[in-house]
């Protein structure tokens, strides 16, 4: 018989409970393209808070906000002027509020960017020590150094950007300042107390809001090797922070982290008359050189999430993937922590066009491939990810099975690495489209005008409205299967999966007795045995005889 897909029932809410943060599938907002509340066409907080109903029915836990503090938006709100104020561009504390408060009556957590690698050059303190010059104690709180060659023309050291160019950038009166990323993200000197005591204050003050917990960006990246030496020569790439390197992943960050820690302790009981207590997170955003380096931030008594970024960069490939895997629990478990898996974030190309191009291109494409192979590849892909033991996040607009934007005119850009000569390919501009939420209309419902980057004409049927009740569209495939992961016994938190027999190129593993998944990454059909009772499947599969032909880039949910 051949099987269909089901459109999803609104997905049930859950209480409070300890741990949460290990099954959850936490949604990732970013907040200028996910709704516009007030039709300036840019996304901002009464938009997202509009738009909260429609994320408690697709079925996720969380939702983690991308930043959306005081800045002059160098980088897209990651060069922050002040950590207790909001952009106006975005809205007001009390719209903060609002939305907390909102998502909290939907059974919705919420977890916020912190920024804490670098600050923007306009914040008090850097503005300060420009001003007093050198010899400024607030110059101790950043990274000034003098010059190298006879008159200090050489910067301090060799160390390169991540959006490429020295890492230095020297001032008026003739010192340098670090800066890992842009010259407009100065980096802080976590060695001075004064960064230390503010950070904790500005964990308490957000705590204080009632956020869950924070997505620590550059989490590897707060301490600097002891004089600051020299990498000599090396392959750009790796200044993500794939190989060791004097500014990522020094074991100094995970004092910083064990304090953090204990602040959280002191907010797990309710502060709020009527509320009940929520456990509080901390989620890093840590690029190491391997899954056993990534597992030290997540030790007891540190954080308790990290992103897996080695699946995330993993090929559509079963070999590969059952390798990643494995590597990401074993290295999870003795630290007791859980699993988490990525497919797409605001940095990187969405799945969709990734996996509609030959592999080995890298995670920043100009190409827009094979479409329709890209989007048979993503959706048999969330399915696997979402069947793995851990948590999973989903990144706005993957559930649309929304490609990249490969073809933004130069003029319309505006992401920091694409002005810059080397580094980076600066196509991160194209995973930030703002979404697509009706059939019609001047921005596809994301606003009452525009919107800030163009989006493609095509978009209409990728639309929330287009795709909702449709049972073959990519939204009711990740509502069924958010439902599913949610009131399915076998699926959600673990540590352990048991693979099974199977053909190259298909992946079948068990969840405890009672579930089971199969995945087929070649570009063929391949029969095997039915498991069980199908539950869900990427693609249609049929089944008969108590064999099932699993069609190419797909995967199936199996009752057993």
């Amino acid at each position: 018989m051949t099987q269909h897909l089901a459109a999803a029932p609104a997905a049930p809410t859950t209480g409070t409970h300890t741990g949460w943060w290990r099954d959850a599938v936490i949604y990732q907002v970013y907040p200028r393209s996910f709704a516009d509340g007030n039709g300036d066409g840019m996304g901002d907080l009464e938009g997202i808070r509009s738009r909260l109903p429609y994320l408690r029915d697709l079925g996720v836990d969380a939702v983690w906000l991308s930043p959306f503090y005081a800045s002059p938006q160098a980088d897209a709100g990651y060069d922050v002027a002040d950590y207790r104020a909001i952009d106006p561009m975005f809205g007001t504390l009390l719209d903060a509020d609002a939305l907390i408060r909102e998502a909290h009556a939907l059974d919705l957590r919420v977890i916020v960017d912190l920024v804490p690698n670098h600050s923007s050059d306009r914040h008090e303190w850097f503005q300060r020590a420009l001003k007093e010059g050198p010899g400024s104690p607030l110059r101790e709180r950043y990274h000034f150094r003098p010059g190298k060659g006879e008159s200090g023309e050489l910067p301090p050291n060799d160390w390169e950007s991540i959006f490429g160019g020295p890492a230095w950038t020297r001032t008026a009166d003739g010192e340098w300042y670090l800066h890992l990323f842009a010259p407009e993200q100065p980096d802080f000197n976590w060695e001075h107390p004064a960064v230390r005591d503010e950070f904790r204050s500005i964990l308490r003050f957000w705590l204080d809001m009632g956020v869950d917990g924070f997505r620590v960006d550059v989490a590897h990246g707060l301490v600097k090797a002891e004089g600051l030496p020299d990498i000599g020569s090396h392959d750009q790439l790796k200044l993500l922070g794939n190989d060791v390197m004097p500014f990522f992943d020094q074991d100094g960050v995970h004092e910083i982290y064990r304090s953090w820690n204990q602040v959280l302790t002191e907010y797990s009981p309710s502060l709020r008359p009527g509320v009940p207590p929520r456990d509080r997170i901390l989620v890093a955003e840590a690029w190491t050189p391997t899954v056993e380096r990534t597992a030290n931030y997540v030790r007891p008594d540190e954080m308790h999430q990290a992103f897996n970024f080695q699946y995330l960069g993993t090929h559509w490939d079963a070999a590969e993937l059952r390798t990643v895997i494995d590597a990401s629990l074993a290295a999870m478990r003795p630290v007791g922590a859980p699993t988490t898996w990525v497919l797409s974030n605001h940095d990187v190309t969405r799945h969709a066009t990734r996996f509609a191009n030959p592999p080995g291109l890298g995670t920043q494409l100009r190409t827009p491939g094979d479409r329709a192979l890209g989007l048979r590849r993503a959706r048999a892909a969330s399915l696997l990810m979402l069947a793995l033991p851990g948590s999973a996040y989903v990144y706005q607009g993957e559930e649309l099975g929304l490609p990249d934007v490969t073809d933004l005119p130069d003029e319309v850009r505006q992401d920091p690495s694409f002005f810059r000569a080397t580094g980076q390919d600066g196509y991160r501009d194209g995973c930030r489209v703002p979404i697509p939420w009706t059939e019609t209309g001047p921005s596809y419902g994301f606003g009452a005008g525009g919107s800030w980057l163009p989006q493609p004409t095509t978009w209409g049927p990728l639309s929330v409205e287009s795709q909702t009740g449709d049972p073959h569209s990519t939204l009711e495939l990740y509502r069924s299967a958010l439902t599913i992961r949610r009131t399915h016994p076998d699926l959600g938190a673990g540590e352990s999966l048991t693979w099974l027999p199977s053909p190259d190129g298909v992946l079948a593993f068990t969840r405890h007795p009672g579930f089971t998944c199969t995945a087929n990454t070649t570009g063929a059909p391949v029969s095997l045995p039915a498991p069980g009772r199908l539950l869900l499947a990427s693609t249609e599969v049929t089944v008969a005889g108590g064999m099932v032909t699993l069609p190419a880039d797909t995967t199936a949910w199996w009752a057993v």
